[in-house]
């Protein structure tokens, strides 16, 4: 493969499907398709994106570090 930071580094889509099977998927119920596309959506766009707080991004949420950005942006 090849070294850190470069494109074929997978490290980041890990550690978010174990984070996902981990919190979410693992020891749920056998639902219905649907049910479960509901959940995982609900899963990425309400808890992972806006409340989960992250440690490659200082521990501060997706939301959080995006509008930072947005804020650096406006400055320069």
């Amino acid at each position: 493969m090849s070294r850190k930071g470069n494109c074929w580094d997978n490290a980041v889509a890990e550690s978010f499907f174990k984070s996902l099977k981990t919190e979410l998927i693992y020891g749920n119920k056998l639902i219905t398709k649907e049910k479960m596309e509901l959940e995982i959506f609900e899963y990425i766009e309400i808890w992972y994106n806006k409340k989960r707080r992250h440690g490659t991004l200082h521990y501060k949420t997706i939301e959080e570090f995006n509008n930072q950005n947005k804020i650096y942006q406006n400055i320069a």
